[in-house]
């Protein structure tokens, strides 16, 4: 068997996934090594070709100042910019910046995957890509960054790196002139303008730019909370939850309430919270009236009318409008009563059902019946109480 064809541009990643802005590097560079090998020509005196000699790089870009030798070089580089893809797969209808891209995407069409990985079993079309690939087992990471020090497993992500330290953004967009280090960032960007969001929630119709949202927002129905706080072990679903909780443990507490002495980190909590005493409610629900001190609290209760309940348990396949609900009903499931009474050993699965329970204890009834003086621990016992004298006045 005729050994494969060696690979002719060096892949960093899957060539699937080899970003066209790579392979506009790879061939860049190689015309400024082919500079830099005719330069050593004419100074250990060997002759040089004539076109060699004429060679100038006089034709440079408008948009981030990147000089070339030839027109042609200049006009293939531009398409990072205008976006422009003229070269179609007829196989698949994907189109690519340069004719090279076109034909090494090719290989994914008509070529055998030769090397793969015993790791995890993928394959790819040269060597060069699959010990790329074995540096995601392997953790190493041989390319450094000499000012700050941070490491990288392939070395087109210490290029984009250092463009944070060199402030270079060559990426503009075209509808408001923002630039980015990264044609990545400039197609993110982009997709405000176009409205594009290519990334849907399993759980429920929502949509995201980013499949880092997504995958965010997913959490809600999940549950999961990969954010640890150290300090009081506190789970949380987003990283930025996270800190700002951490300030809890950390930062002095500036904000006041002068009617209760409860201290805040942020003055809109305590603007927020200064509604419990106002009694103030300015968010009204406009179907039935109902009104809340909070935004939030009035979204979930709309979902009241709506019907939607986005949040399913995965055990039993219930649904709920809200993630606290789902949390709530999942400790039937697995059994987790976090709540234990100080004055007993009984445990609950919610604070509310805790709170009730200690009554029992305390001898506390807030619950006062409007037609006689009795008093009750729980709102249920009141209301079917005050039924005995409802029955009274249909009698008489």
């Amino acid at each position: 068997m005729r050994d494969p064809e060696p690979c002719r541009i060096k892949h960093s990643i899957d060539t699937e996934e080899q970003t066209v802005s790579e392979l506009i590097e790879d061939n860049e560079m190689k015309e400024e090594l082919s500079e830099v090998e005719d330069k050593n020509q004419v100074r250990s005196g060997e002759k040089p070709k004539e076109k060699v000699l004429k060679k100038r790089r006089d034709k440079t870009c408008i948009q981030c100042g990147k000089s070339f030798t030839y027109k042609q070089y200049l006009e293939r580089h531009m398409r990072v910019h205008t976006g422009e893809k003229p070269y179609t797969c007829d196989q698949c209808g994907k189109s690519f910046t340069q004719s090279s891209v076109l034909k090494v995407h090719m290989n994914i069409h008509t070529r055998e995957k030769l090397y793969t990985c015993d790791q995890c079993s993928k394959t790819f079309f040269c060597a060069s890509v699959l010990r790329n690939h074995m540096i995601i087992h392997t953790k190493e990471k041989p390319h450094s960054c000499h000012l700050c020090g941070r490491s990288f497993s392939l070395l087109q992500n210490l290029k984009k790196h250092q463009k944070i330290h060199t402030g270079v953004r060559e990426y503009m967009c075209f509808e408001c002139e923002n630039t980015f280090t990264t044609s990545d960032h400039l197609k993110l960007h982009e997709r405000i303008h176009t409205g594009e969001k290519p990334y849907k929630c399993s759980h429920c119709e929502k949509r995201f730019i980013q499949s880092t949202h997504l995958k965010t927002h997913e959490r809600i129905h999940t549950g999961e909370k990969p954010y640890t706080c150290d300090q009081c072990w506190k789970s949380f679903s987003q990283s930025a939850s996270l800190k700002e909780h951490v300030n809890i443990h950390t930062r002095e507490k500036l904000y006041a309430c002068d009617q209760c002495g409860k201290t805040f980190l942020r003055a809109k909590d305590l603007k927020q919270h200064l509604r419990v005493h106002t009694k103030e409610k300015p968010h009204s629900c406009s179907l039935c009236g109902r009104s809340f001190s909070l935004l939030q609290n009035l979204k979930i209760h709309q979902k009241i009318h709506t019907g939607v309940r986005d949040y399913m348990c995965f055990e039993c396949e219930k649904t709920f409008t809200t993630a606290t609900c789902l949390k709530l009903h999942q400790r039937i499931h697995s059994g987790e009563k976090p709540y234990k009474c100080s004055h007993c050993d009984k445990r609950f699965s919610q604070s509310s059902n805790l709170k009730t329970h200690k009554r029992i204890h305390t001898g506390e009834k807030p619950y006062k019946c409007s037609h006689c003086v009795k008093r009750f621990s729980q709102l249920g016992h009141l209301k079917r109480h005050e039924r005995i004298h409802t029955r009274k006045k249909l009698y008489h």
